[in-house]
């Protein structure tokens, strides 16, 4: 039986032949994706994509309630290929879910496939997919690319339920009809994809406030509509970003809502909660986001989000570091 602080799909929601498949079709996407980062990614670009690997998981320990006696939390993949572009953003993301996975017992190990399918290639894709849309009807400008943000990321959300759905589809564990799972799934998190809209809206909106030019999805815009706005020293901006992340790691999170996300409520709602399986990790000592024996609960949470905040900016920074270098040996 999963926690109900945790925010991922547990092991044993859909059937072995889906988590296989999903599993393979991940990792050749990461593979191929981490070859697109080492050929596209720039010098200024890997520390922010350490960064928003960092942000997305503080972020994402923040549960904020949607409906009655449910949650949401952000996926960030939209916001990830907003400002890295889709295949390293979806990179991004894939590192936080493998991190939740392996250190806080936050998402089953064979669940891994479908949780970074869903998660970050969805979302990635699909939002980086509407946002380019959207810039079409949009205003060419920085507000522009604030709307889309917004737009995409709430979209980008939707995508990712549908996407367990169709799983579902072909790999259910229970016998819950698709259709009923669908519509559940679909409905609860078009409201959390209006918290994800605000929350990367946001975010898009005081990265262009202070480094446009490190915007991947502005990249369209010429030099003078980009130096239309503020810009700091990239150290400044760097230091910015990691405090930011620490923030929402140690003290944001604190208000957290400790009730069900969308997919454990339709679980829970629909009966096939009792699918899941305790996690093979589930002793470590950040299991469910607290640190083994530490009593105090605030600091707790504190001292395993900020861990996972360091962890996720390390792998985050160091993978698409090694990535770049390594395509510049083989360029040489």
């Amino acid at each position: 039986m999963t926690s109900v602080l945790a925010m991922h799909a547990p092991d044993g929601f859909l059937e072995p032949a889906v988590a296989l498949v999903t599993g393979v079709l991940s990792v050749v996407v990461i593979v191929f994706g981490l070859r697109v980062a080492g050929r596209e990614l720039g010098d200024r670009q890997i520390p922010l994509a350490g960064i928003a690997a960092a942000f997305i998981f503080a972020a994402q320990m923040f549960n904020f309630p949607v409906a009655a006696g449910t949650t949401g939390h952000l996926l960030g993949g939209a916001l990830a290929a907003i400002l890295l572009g889709p295949w390293v953003g979806m990179v991004v993301v894939s590192v936080v879910v493998v991190v939740q996975a392996l250190l806080f017992a936050d998402g089953g190990l064979t669940a891994l496939g479908y949780n970074v399918l869903n998660m970050a290639v969805v979302t990635a894709f699909g939002g980086w997919a509407v946002f380019r849309l959207a810039r079409r009807f949009l205003p060419r400008n920085s507000t522009g690319v604030v709307g889309a943000s917004a737009l995409a990321a709430g979209v980008s959300v939707v995508l990712s339920a549908a996407a367990f759905s169709i799983e579902w589809l072909f790999g259910a564990s229970a016998p819950v009809p698709f259709d009923t799972v669908f519509g559940a799934m679909v409905g609860v998190h078009v409201l959390i994809g209006i918290g994800e809209a605000v929350l990367t809206g946001l975010v898009v909106g005081a990265v262009m406030a202070s480094r446009p030019d490190l915007v991947a999805g502005a990249a369209d815009l010429d030099a003078e509509q980009r130096a239309q706005r503020g810009k700091v020293g990239m150290k400044p901006f760097v230091i910015g970003g990691v405090l930011a992340s620490i923030v929402f790691a140690t003290v944001v999170s604190q208000f957290a809502v400790d009730n069900p996300d969308g997919l454990e409520k339709v679980a829970i709602d629909q009966g096939f909660i009792e699918s899941g399986t305790d996690h093979a990790l589930d002793s470590f000592i950040f299991a469910d986001y607290a640190t083994s024996g530490v009593g105090n609960e605030t600091l707790s949470l504190a001292i395993a989000g900020l861990f996972g905040t360091v962890v996720t900016l390390a792998v985050g920074f160091g993978l698409l570091s090694a990535s770049r270098s390594g395509r510049r040996a083989a360029a040489i």
